[in-house]
């Protein structure tokens, strides 16, 4: 493989090596989005989410109003098809977000306006007033629940989000993306070791796909289906009465309970409730 980086002075280096590795994120900066045939593409779609958060500092009465609690604001009443948070950081400052996932069936309104609008639900006027931003700053995440993309081309490899092992879930991505590290690092080791620069042999690297399948697991999969079931689904009194029943089984949960749900994804209590979302009927 030969790389060409341009510096920030606009320098060019050429690298040489055995092996690529794309761990762009999100945005598949070398493999591309992996949009493979067009049947791949509607039985794997790509879910993107959004989110823009705000870290604002406000008024001591203010901030020991939340500095107890983290603070979720769930239901379509709130934000379709997302949620919203308060999270304390150090006196006089909270971190406040929304977040949402894509739909392309329905249209959806401007982040930054429905933000603003939390903010005036959830604070007094004399409040807003006295508000100074601190920082603003977003981010997406795309996934796909079967992870048809492809993981390579040629020597080049994607890791991490590249390849959608995004929880879905819970929003975060950074664990599973070590995890496809662990698959990939010894493989890439091995294929150095049996072959030598400039000789063909063993590719120890196909198997890297079949192997981050094993290691993410059934649970991760079931927890995609979830999510967007869930997410998707929070538009309107339907979606909001399935999330209160969720709510509501979860009132007796530890935080680490909730934890485990939402990133080790221990379903087990929700019984045969589960079962479509493992034969993929949802």
């Amino acid at each position: 493989m030969i790389t060409r980086l341009r510096g920030v002075g606009g320098a060019e280096e050429v690298v040489v090596s055995d092996w690529v590795i794309d761990a762009t994120g999100e945005r598949r900066g070398l493999l591309g989005a992996g949009e493979g045939s067009g049947s791949d593409e509607d039985r794997d779609p790509l879910l993107t989410g959004l989110g823009v958060e705000w870290l604002l500092q406000v008024p001591e009465r203010t901030w020991q109003r939340w500095q107890d609690r983290l603070s979720f604001c769930l239901g379509s009443d709130w934000l379709p098809q997302g949620y919203g948070w308060v999270f304390p950081m150090q006196p006089g400052v909270l971190k406040i977000g929304i977040c949402r996932y894509r739909d392309p069936r329905h249209p959806q309104p401007p982040l930054s306006p429905l933000l603003e609008r939390l903010l005036e639900r959830l604070l007094e006027p004399k409040e807003l007033a006295q508000l100074k931003v601190l920082d603003r700053h977003g981010g997406r995440v795309r996934s796909r629940i079967r992870r048809l993309e492809p993981h390579r081309r040629g020597r080049l490899v994607g890791l991490g989000d590249v390849v959608s092992t995004a929880n879905l879930l819970g929003g975060e991505g950074i664990r599973h993306a070590l995890t496809s590290s662990a698959v990939l690092a010894p493989l890439l080791l091995e294929s150095l070791r049996a072959s030598p620069r400039g000789r063909r042999g063993a590719d120890p690297v196909r198997h890297y796909p079949e192997r981050l399948r094993r290691s993410l697991g059934w649970r991760w999969t079931l927890s995609g289906r979830v999510a967007r079931r869930t997410w998707l689904g929070l538009r309107d009194a339907a979606g909001d009465r399935r999330l209160l029943r969720i709510l509501e089984s979860l009132e007796s949960c530890r935080a680490e309970d909730l934890s485990a749900l939402l990133f080790d994804y221990r379903f087990e209590r929700y019984g045969l409730r589960v079962l479509p979302y493992l034969l993929g009927l949802r």
